[in-house]
């Protein structure tokens, strides 16, 4: 055989096979599965959840999670359409928000979280929200989504705002009667701009009205019940609450409330000294250091419940998309080590988002709590037996039905329509939407 190392040289036959050989050496083993992740999370909890991701991907080399940003839940939704029909979905998209649970589960690209509870890394998980809560389990108790988004809405305080009105104790009343004369007072002693704002109309005023006062949202126990329709009645209690409202609006005691960002931006900045809205902001508004705050219930009619009940959980949940088994297999990895204690206990501290597990609460500290008022109170009941006025509600075409009421309570808080008559409107048009096919 005539060689020549030194010159460098093969014959072609033998460099074709020391070339293969070379390429087998320097490649690796195997390419990591990718597990493409939609979301629309915003700000600080977008970067929370980054930030978790890039430790979950330097953490190992089997699985490679990539996320993509959406500005819009709507956004997403419609990209989730697009991508169905050219069969190129993501592993685990962010869906939820105003109790679709059976038109979600019905799309053909979905499959229900409960089915990857088998793999090992999800077995014996125990999630934290009790079993007979609706908003993202079946009639069975099944889980169809991994529940990690899961929020409530709370009363923020601005504590500088209330001791600066020289209120005693610092800290909001819980009915809404009370809260009214520590409003005035708050307008009177330097928070004339903003006393109280809101971003969630139809949350606080019509759907935890009920929750919170423990009385039924919609009939056929908030349209739980296998039979019969649900449907509205807002009877004199909601009434007299919007009537309250409109007046608050009148005499600059709230602001009146928007759908977006602009007043949660305006507490963070310490402009105004009570917000109404949901937890998920709890992060957020720690990651401002000028701001000191704290969390208390939504507020009751004393009159309608002797104690207040708790309100309904909202939110979304990462649902999973059909896929081949290699990137079951490797979401269900990825959820798994999402669902650890500290991974979990993380983004419950760090995002305002209930508890993923129990082991996360058990894992939070108590100082965590120390500076944020009622929330460790707020948030403990929810992994217990839930009163059925709490437990959710199923009524379909909600999402036409709610942008409807956000209508409807802008006008009537506006000054455009009394509280009856806007109710009364509400009322009749959302039933013909229940009914609609």
């Amino acid at each position: 055989m005539n060689l020549s190392f030194g010159s460098g040289t093969l014959r072609p036959g033998l460099r074709a096979v020391w070339t293969l050989a070379a390429v087998i050496a320097t490649a690796p083993a195997w390419a990591a599965t990718e597990v493409p992740v939609w979301h629309a999370l915003k700000g600080h909890n977008a970067e929370t959840f980054r930030d978790l991701v890039k430790a979950y991907n330097r953490s190992q080399s089997d699985v490679k999670v990539v996320v993509r940003d959406f500005e819009t839940p709507e956004a997403l939704d419609q990209a989730l359409a697009v991508a169905a029909q050219s069969k190129k979905l993501p592993a685990l998209a962010q869906i939820g928000g105003s109790h679709t649970l059976e038109e979600i589960a019905r799309r053909s690209y979905v499959q229900p979280f409960h089915t990857l509870q088998k793999f090992p890394a999800l077995k014996n998980t125990r999630w934290f929200v009790s079993t007979d809560n609706a908003f993202i389990r079946d009639a069975k108790g099944q889980l169809m989504a991994f529940p990690y988004m899961l929020e409530i809405p709370v009363m923020y305080y601005n504590q500088d705002a209330f001791k600066k009105a020289g209120l005693v104790p610092a800290v909001p009343q819980r009915t809404w009667m009370e809260l009214q004369g520590q409003l005035v007072t708050l307008a009177n002693n330097g928070s004339r701009k903003c006393p109280l704002t809101s971003d969630l109309p139809v949350s606080i005023n019509l759907e935890n009205l009920a929750a919170v006062n423990n009385q039924l949202y919609a009939s056929a126990d908030n349209g739980l019940k296998a039979k019969g329709l649900p449907s509205f009645s807002f009877d004199s209690t909601y009434v007299r609450h919007l009537a309250l409202m409109i007046s608050w609006v009148r005499s600059e005691i709230m602001v009146r409330p928007d759908a977006g960002m602009h007043s949660i931006s305006r507490f963070a900045q310490g402009e105004c000294a009570v917000l109404m809205s949901s937890s998920s902001h709890i992060g957020e508004f720690l990651s401002q250091r000028k701001l000191r705050y704290a969390v208390s219930g939504l507020p009751y009619y004393p009159e309608v419940t002797r104690k207040p009940g708790n309100p309904f959980v909202s939110g979304a949940g990462l649902w999973v998309m059909k896929a081949d088994k290699p990137v079951t297999e490797a979401t269900a990895a990825f959820l798994g080590w999402l669902s650890q204690p500290e991974q979990a206990a993380r983004w419950y501290q760090q995002t305002g988002f209930l508890p993923l597990t129990q082991a996360a609460f058990d894992a939070t500290p108590a100082d965590y709590y120390a500076n944020l008022g009622q929330w460790r109170d707020l948030v403990a009941v929810y992994s217990g037996k839930a009163a059925l006025t709490a437990q959710g509600f199923r009524i379909h075409n909600y999402p036409a039905i709610r942008a409807r009421f956000h209508q409807i309570l802008d006008s009537a808080l506006s000054g455009q329509q009394p509280a009856v008559t806007a109710l009364n409107t509400a009322a009749v048009e959302a039933n013909n939407l229940v009914r609609q096919r």
